[in-house]
Order: structure tokens, then sequence, then C-alpha cells
């Protein structure tokens, strides 16, 4: 049997454990998960960075699947290659689902005062974090926040808060959680929403979505095939 290939990006940061408990038929699917890489340089461009990530992807047509900043990488990466089909999770499509917030973090530039060096070398600060919920904030961290490089943190910042996108791209499929604290429900148009989902529910809501992107993935297929 012909096997559907699908490659995930995670968070902002995040490493691909946080996919670890998606659960996907083995027999229906191939997974490939890849890894945030360096910039070239702190300018470059998200359009040639989304390139170089699609230098990874070895099968023709495959499903891109991305979590948060993932969601945005994905979409940039779709631009570039023939996809079948592009889901986002906790993310957004345009740069108008973006909360207020966020869009004064931008104007403000008060990204700049985010304490990259404190991401980076989580390990160093583990003795301040005095209560148990910050502690285990910190366990979460260490285990799914791997990529530390404060460049590539400045840059993964800049880009998701000077992402250009005005036009949500065409058939995106959303998953989005009701709780979203990053990228509230209130500002997102057309996704799926997960009840009492919030921005890292891929860790705890990892069931209802997998059974999502399969019947998605699903109907995709079937609908190609009645095409052909």
């Amino acid at each position: 049997m012909h096997k559907t290939h699908i490659y995930f990006v995670p968070g902002l940061a995040a490493n691909p454990k946080i996919f670890d408990y998606l659960t996907l038929s083995k027999d229906v699917f191939e997974l490939h998960f890849l890894e945030w890489i360096l910039p070239d340089n702190p300018k470059e461009s998200i359009s040639d960075y989304a390139k170089r990530m699609c230098s990874k992807i070895t099968h023709e047509n495959p499903i891109l699947v991305g979590v948060s900043f993932g969601g945005v990488m994905v979409q940039e990466m779709s631009k570039h290659i023939s996809c079948k089909q592009v889901i986002i999770i906790s993310s957004i499509k345009n740069n108008q689902e973006l909360p207020k917030r966020l869009r004064l973090a931008q104007v403000s530039k008060a990204y700049k005062l985010f304490p990259t060096h404190i991401v980076a070398n989580i390990e160093s600060y583990e003795q301040y974090f005095f209560s148990d919920y910050l502690k285990k904030r910190a366990e979460l961290y260490k285990l799914y926040l791997s990529v530390r490089d404060a460049k590539y943190l400045h840059w993964a910042i800049y880009n998701v808060l000077h992402w250009k996108q005005k036009e949500t791209l065409k058939d995106i499929i959303h998953i989005h959680g009701s709780n979203d604290e990053i990228f509230p429900a209130k500002h997102i148009k057309n996704s799926i929403l997960i009840e009492n989902g919030t921005h890292i529910m891929i860790l705890n809501k990892a069931r209802i979505i997998s059974k999502i992107i399969e019947e998605k993935c699903l109907e995709i297929s079937e609908t190609i095939s009645i095409k052909n």
C-alpha cells in the first residue's frame, strides 16, 4: 500500500518530541519530523529560510503539518514546493490573526526585550523557580524547547511578529484551541475548534488532534482518487 508522507514542523524553539503523543495509523501514514536550522544571518528572510527547510523534504507532494510558528513556516514552505495539504495547529493563517498585544510588541519593538538568555540557559535559572508550577514549567521547557541558540530565538520571534502574509492561503486546514493563550481563538477565523485546548494542546489533546489529521488526510486522498 502506498503510504501518505506527512512532514511535521514543531513550534518556536521546540523539538519534534512535541509530536510524540500523536497516534496516526502506521499502515496509512509515514511520519517525518523536521528540526529547526539556524538562520544564515540575522536578516535572512522567512522565505529564504523556508526554502532551506524544504531541502529536507525528500518525497513529492507531501502533507505539511506545523504547530505555532511551525504553522507559519509550513505555509511559507508551501510556496516553494507542491503539497497535498497544509495543516496548522495553534497557529495563525495571516498577520491579521495576531492579537493586539503582539502587534503592539511589534510596533513598540518590545520583543527585543524578550529574555532569550533565560531560554538559552534554562538550567542556570532553575534554582530561582520556587513554586512547583514554575519547576514543572522549567522541566517542560528543558524537554521540549531544546533549540536555544540566541540568534535563532531572536530571528524566530522577529519573523512571527513581522510576518507579511495578509491574505490566507487557499485550502489551509487550521486546528485551534478555544483557550489558546498566545493566539486567542477570538482572532482566528475558519478553524476546527478544540474545546479547552491551549497553545500546548499538541501535548494534552493529541488524541483528538490525531483523529482530525487522519480524517482530513483520508478525505484529501479520496478526493484526489476521484479526480484521477
